[in-house]
């Protein structure tokens, strides 16, 4: 890998991390704000069908707990 001093050392002094951290940190940032953008398009285009707002409600579990 190719990187200018310059973003490492400023990506270095914003997570307080050594470089593979840091690269591996931008990188999740990068692949979590794909993930963002992709569900923002599907606002409003998903159809739940027969489930009520209660029963959505009722499912507090969404499989983002850390283990």
């Amino acid at each position: 890998m190719h990187l200018p001093s310059e973003l490492i050392d400023g990506a270095q002094a914003a997570t307080g991390a050594g470089i593979t951290e840091t690269v591996r940190q931008g990188l999740e940032k990068l692949r979590r704000e794909q993930f963002y953008r992709r569900m923002e398009a599907l606002r409003g285009k998903v159809d739940f069908g027969d489930l009520s707002l209660d029963e959505l409600r009722e499912d507090k579990t969404h499989g983002w707990e850390q283990p």
